[in-house]
């Protein structure tokens, strides 16, 4: 049976004159006697039905299928899609144009291919996500005609899907983060752990986790081994404050400081949850990203999701500040990144200060973006001030392989709010249907 679900297909006669043409030789036969029209007459007239039918069959048996890995990936991965071109007309396809529609950039899923009749075929579209974003595979559309040209067939798989890109994550070269709170307090302590973590959830056993984290009435509702995953409490937390001002931004496209600071916080949000950090990020592009700081999986890619989706706005570092000193934590590292270089967010940053935030300043060496003012007027102040402060060139991601790592080598599980983590390695992805 058909899908209902389906547009209906569209048949086009391509030559409007025929039906006039046909008319005419009609005339001619029985005004003149030429054989000549009489043969035309009848090569029309039998193609003409040949074709009539041969497209009416492809508009009913012709489908295409479009499959994808995941939903999900981050810059330098690898997208592939699957198409599956399936004819069980009675009549080949000669010539069909696949038009696999979608506004990822630097992506193109179009082919021409020809499928026997009662038969399918099966193709591969590799390419690699270049920048982040949200991105729509689908619907996809193909067209194809009856050997004589006289129709078009045009039929539509309305299926798509949205894809998340989230920003590379690259390996940062050393950069000194101020431990938060006072004297020894943003070092853990082994024997404080256990008191400075609080339960979050649960998630499926891996292999390599702690026999003391097995969450038994879980383990045995499910009957299969379930761990608790932990919050730390906010000693040796990260936050990471991103500055998105359009007005202070410097470069052009993805040599701008706005990409590389998203970058710099996606690469700092990975390493301090690997570093069993709990860590937090607020910025302020067209609108307001607030995540607390936490220690998860699945907090981490939504901070990713969400520097995937950012755009820059007009709410400077100084106001963003002053959003976040009602939620300071005198035990919290704050991880300020800003290629603002005039010094106007100071009086917020060291208002933090005074309620006991220790800060650590990211600051862009913009002149390394184009801009003709340079940090360094600024750097010396920070310094002067006692706050832990490093220059950012633009060469520093680049120069620390700014190739994201890629994660095309995992296997993945779904999360309890609904994304994806990692769990172990594997060589392939399933394939799963658009929509």
């Amino acid at each position: 049976m058909p899908d209902r679900s389906q547009p209906a297909p569209k048949i086009r006669l391509n030559t409007p004159g025929l039906a006039v043409l046909t008319i005419i030789l009609c005339f001619l036969v029985l005004v003149d006697g030429y054989r000549g029209w009489a043969i035309l007459l009848i090569a029309l007239g039998g193609s003409w039905p040949l074709a009539s039918l041969w497209a009416l069959a492809l508009s009913r048996g012709l489908h295409v299928q479009r499959e994808m890995r995941l939903g999900w990936a981050q810059v330098g991965d690898r997208l592939e899609e699957r198409f599956t071109l399936i004819n069980n007309a009675r009549f080949p396809a000669l010539w069909v144009e696949v038009i696999g529609q979608t506004n990822m950039p630097d992506y193109w899923a179009n082919q021409v291919r020809s499928v026997k009749r009662q038969a399918e075929t099966r193709w591969q579209i590799r390419g690699v996500c270049t920048r982040r974003g949200l991105y729509t595979l689908g619907p996809t559309t193909i067209k194809t005609h009856d050997p004589f040209g006289f129709y078009t067939v045009t039929l539509q798989n309305p299926a798509s899907t949205t894809l998340v890109v989230t920003p590379p994550v690259v390996p940062l070269p050393p950069i000194q983060v101020a431990p938060g709170g006072r004297a020894g307090e943003g070092v853990l302590r082994v024997k404080a752990i256990d008191q400075d973590i609080n339960s979050a959830g649960v998630r499926e056993y891996i292999s390599g986790d702690s026999m003391r984290r097995i969450h038994w009435p879980t383990s045995a509702r499910k009957n299969e081994l379930f761990v608790r995953e932990f919050e730390r409490s906010p000693a040796g937390d990260w936050w990471i404050i991103l500055d998105l001002d359009q007005d202070v931004q410097v470069g052009e496209g993805q040599n701008a400081t706005q990409e590389h600071g998203i970058i710099l916080g996606a690469s700092l949000t990975d390493l301090g949850m690997r570093t069993g950090r709990s860590v937090g990020l607020a910025a302020h592009g067209e609108r307001l990203i607030w995540h607390r700081s936490r220690l998860s999986d699945e907090h981490k890619w939504e901070i990713l999701r969400s520097l995937a989706l950012v755009e820059s706005g007009r709410v400077s570092l100084g106001e963003l500040l002053e959003l976040v000193r009602p939620s300071a934590n005198r035990r919290s590292s704050l991880i300020v990144i800003t290629p603002a270089v005039d010094g106007r967010w100071l009086p917020s940053l060291l208002a933090l200060r005074r309620l006991g935030v220790v800060p650590t300043v990211l600051l862009f060496d913009t002149q390394s973006f184009g801009s003709p003012k340079g940090p360094s007027t600024l750097a010396s102040d920070l310094a002067a001030l006692g706050i832990t402060t490093q220059i950012i060139p633009r060469e520093l991601l680049e120069g620390s392989g700014f190739q994201p790592q890629t994660h095309q080598d995992w296997d993945w599980r779904g999360s309890s709010v609904g994304g994806f983590v990692h769990s172990r390695a594997r060589k392939e992805f399933p394939w799963r249907d658009l929509g």
